[in-house]
């Protein structure tokens, strides 16, 4: 079910399990700010979602809440990931569903990271 993205923080969301050890996950990287591990539903040969460790429903909310050492912690967690798996050549995409028009399921903020493929065009051509 898409997720509003102005709606507040859910504690029971299945991330936030996640981050707090209740859910089990394969960690590809861990520090202060973000957190990643392979989707347990692939959409590419290599699929990773890397999410925040603060209370974050979305970009936006990231975007307009987060402090900066957050919001440069996050970025720099996903620039590291992608370059740990040695995505920078030939290159990787990067995805963040916001919002119920941006299919966003899970209400708190994660990037997926695609790549060791060829991924076709960014959306399907209508």
């Amino acid at each position: 079910m898409p997720i509003d993205a102005t709606s507040p923080y859910d504690d029971e969301n299945i991330f936030a399990k996640i981050l707090r050890g209740e859910i089990p996950s394969t960690t590809l990287y861990d520090d202060e700010w973000a957190y990643a591990f392979p989707d347990i539903n692939p959409q590419a040969k290599l699929h990773v979602l890397v999410i925040p460790k603060g209370r974050y429903v979305s970009w936006d909310d990231f975007s307009a809440k987060a402090s900066d050492a957050e919001i440069a912690g996050f970025i720099r967690a996903v620039g590291t990931v992608a370059r740990q798996h040695n995505l920078v050549e030939p290159g990787y995409r990067l995805l963040a569903n916001i919002g119920p028009h941006g299919g966003q399921e899970v209400p708190h903020l994660h990037v997926h990271l695609f790549g060791e493929e060829p991924l076709g065009p960014m959306i399907a051509r209508r």
